[in-house]
């Protein structure tokens, strides 16, 4: 443990870490972040050997994932040389694709024209998947995350740490449960959260982009960030987690109204305004469900403001809403029609928040999101957005 301690003290991370500072983010602090490490019951433990990873997913951003990890364990000592993927076991072409997966390395269904590293195996029984898993990365559909973690738990180890991808939100008893806060409650181990611009074959692709990790355990953030951090994959820390995972959930409703903006042919100012009063509502969603302080600054990171330019001109939802618009297709049989076998976030999404505004009595606060859901819904006409926009309270 002591040469644990020592290596990592002196590792030049360029992160906001360490100490908090005003606005909610961490400042670089090598000592605090050895301590961190040395006095870290689960990472103690993990210390032991190598930390097995387990991504469980593997979709179009799961298997983007998947390269990036199984590239990088393989120079990480820290990290065992074997990353398992599960894979809900489909056919192509009369093959399973789990076979494909590990004869040819490649997700050809979800991911194709990228290869996997040979080191990334699937696996097709999820219990099986993430057996004595120290590592979990979850980036599966956020409607699977309850039947996906009642399947697992008690079979993984308590030390184990966990990550969630997943760009959505869930409904309670008391109106909004975050997917992490799932994770956390149902399978007893920490849960920390990564969200960004990262649109996942430009990220498979390895063109450069930033993320963002939050995590309320500042070393369990910093263990993620050394496990997926590449030239072109930038990661900073922070760890206003709940706002972090709240950007990643409704940047989707914003980027179905900017779907709907390019569908009715508005341009970019228009676009412009959607984006921006979309931000505005973000900000306030958050402001008043997250459960501790919301850091305006957060929305500045690559979770905010750049997920949400980024979704709102090249993400899967913007793109089936302006088909929407066009074709006069409902958001099912377009999802069906357009998305592989993918699924769509940004609608259910909105459905999920405006049930939970409903509940709370705040429809009227959140114009914007409120007349997405009820285009995608309610048969209200598109128009009907513009109108919104129009008599938005931002401008009263």
């Amino acid at each position: 443990a002591g040469a644990q301690c020592s290596e990592y003290s002196v590792q030049p991370w360029p992160l906001r870490s360490g100490r908090k500072r005003a606005g909610g983010h961490l400042a670089a602090e090598p000592l605090l972040i050895a301590k961190a490490w040395c006095f870290s019951p689960s990472l103690a433990m993990a210390a032991a050997g190598p930390l097995q990873v387990c991504i469980v997913g593997s979709g179009n951003w799961g298997s983007a994932v998947a390269k990036i990890i199984g590239s990088n364990v393989r120079t990480l000592q820290r990290f065992a040389s074997t990353v398992k993927m599960w894979v809900f076991e489909e056919h192509v072409n009369g093959r399973k694709l789990t076979e494909i997966i590990n004869s040819e390395h490649e997700n050809v269904k979800y991911l194709p024209g990228h290869k996997l590293p040979e080191n990334v195996v699937a696996i097709p029984d999820l219990c099986e998947a993430v057996q004595d898993a120290d590592l979990l990365i979850f980036v599966i559909p956020h409607q699977f995350i309850h039947k996906i973690c009642e399947e697992i738990a008690g079979k993984v180890p308590r030390k184990a740490l966990g990550i969630t991808l997943i760009k959505g939100i869930d409904e309670g008893p008391d109106g909004l449960k975050l997917i992490s806060d799932i994770i956390r409650e149902k399978m007893g181990i920490d849960v920390s959260v990564l969200m960004g611009a990262n649109i996942a074959n430009e990220v498979a692709a390895e063109k450069f982009c930033e993320t963002t990790i939050g995590s309320k355990v500042l070393e369990h953030g910093l263990l993620f960030k050394e496990l997926l951090q590449t030239p072109n994959f930038r990661i900073t820390v922070v760890d206003d987690a709940d706002t972090v995972e709240l950007c990643g959930a409704l940047k989707n409703i914003v980027a179905v109204g900017a779907g709907f903006c390019d569908g009715l042919g508005c341009g970019d100012n228009t676009k412009a305004a959607i984006i921006r009063l979309g931000l505005m509502e973000m900000i306030a969603f958050a402001k008043i469900f997250c459960k501790g302080p919301v850091s305006i600054s957060t929305f500045l990171e690559s979770c905010g403001v750049a997920d949400l330019i980024t979704t709102c001109y090249g993400g899967r939802n913007r793109k089936v809403a302006e088909a929407f618009v066009r074709s006069g297709k409902s958001i099912e049989d377009l999802e069906r029609e357009m998305l592989n076998g993918q699924k769509l976030q940004g609608p259910q999404t909105a459905a999920e928040v405006y049930r939970i505004l409903q509940q709370r009595a705040l429809i009227h606060k959140f114009p914007l999101f409120t007349a997405i859901y009820e285009i995608c819904y309610e048969e209200k006409p598109v128009l009907e957005m513009i109108s919104c926009l129009q008599s938005h309270p931002e401008h009263m």
